[in-house]
């Protein structure tokens, strides 16, 4: 299991990851406005696609509504 912290920037203009910041945050742009939960949605698909695991084995844990999530990986 693989517990990352990552900054979400929505209404980009393309759905990628950054970089990391010096804290070592991830940084991660998604086209999803944060409203019912899109820009949530949009992380797990772009993290699912990334680590190449099933969008149920990636959870959540804190920043449901916050532009700082921390997000826990079933690898």
């Amino acid at each position: 299991m693989k517990t990352l912290t990552i900054k979400v920037l929505p209404r980009s203009s393309r759905n990628e990851i950054v970089g990391t910041l010096p804290d070592g945050t991830l940084k991660v742009k998604l086209t999803a406005p944060p409203v019912d939960g899109e820009a949530n949605k949009k992380l797990i698909e772009l993290l699912s696609k990334e680590f190449g695991v099933s969008k149920s084995n990636i959870k959540i844990v804190k920043g449901e509504t916050n532009k700082i999530k921390l997000v826990e990986i079933n690898l």
